[in-house]
């Protein structure tokens, strides 16, 4: 009898031994920390495609005002811009763009804003004041933008990555703009329902904006969207 026991026994831990294992649950904590790691990147994609759209959207109104320019330009036979007037431009632009060159500033607006100084120059040789007027006002511009730029990338967080372009950004209820990227920084201004709103950068799930009176802070990425429709 014992013998019998000793034997259904033996066979009894090799069937435990033989059975599979049902594979272990990764832990709750584990879980938490991989959710949050695909909201962390679902939120930088977002971002990026904010990105993209203003990028979209900036070169587009560029061209439509090319176009109507050049429309407007077939459409009178001589120049109604006097000479006086796009040199004036001409030499204001020349004076805010060798600033920037005598500084040893460079940056892909000032690029482009000598490059419309050339243009400008090519067009009064050709006695097309109006055009010369149109490119040196544009290449004041991009030297603007160019101060502008310096100006915000100066006081950068660690961390914090400047969009390609201001990205145009609608609020989507009433909002609390900070002086920093957190909920424990101090209420710099309330942006309204609909408000526009100008991102300049962002760091982790908030954005770096300024509002149409140049007031600047810092605002959660769930509170607005990149289109003017709240809906989403």
């Amino acid at each position: 009898m014992y013998r019998t026991l000793s034997i259904v026994t033996v066979l009894s831990l090799c069937a435990c031994a033989d059975a599979p294992q049902a594979p272990s649950s990764p832990p709750a904590a584990e879980l938490r920390i991989q959710i949050a790691e695909l909201e962390r990147r679902a939120a930088q994609l977002e971002l990026q495609l904010m990105e993209r759209d203003s990028v979209i959207d900036s070169l587009n109104a560029r061209l439509d005002e090319a176009l109507q320019e050049v429309v407007g330009a077939m459409g009178k036979l001589q120049s109604l811009t006097s000479r006086a007037e796009a040199a004036s431009a001409m030499a204001e632009a020349d004076v805010a763009l060798q600033a920037i060159t005598s500084s040893g500033g460079d940056s892909p607006e000032s690029r482009q804003g000598l490059r419309l100084m050339q243009l400008s120059a090519g067009e009064f040789k050709r006695k097309n004041f109006g055009g010369a007027l149109y490119l040196a006002n544009q290449a004041k511009a991009a030297a603007r933008a160019h101060l502008l730029a310096g100006k915000r990338l100066g006081n950068m967080r660690s961390g914090e990555t400047p969009f390609a372009v201001p990205v145009k950004l609608h609020v989507s209820g009433r909002a609390n703009v900070r002086s920093g990227p957190g909920t424990n920084f101090a209420i710099s201004f309330t942006a309204e329902s609909s408000t526009t709103l100008s991102g300049l950068s962002y760091l982790g799930d908030w954005i770096r904006v300024t509002n149409d009176a140049g007031n600047e802070g810092w605002i959660s990425r769930s509170l607005v969207v990149r289109r003017a429709d709240t809906s989403r």
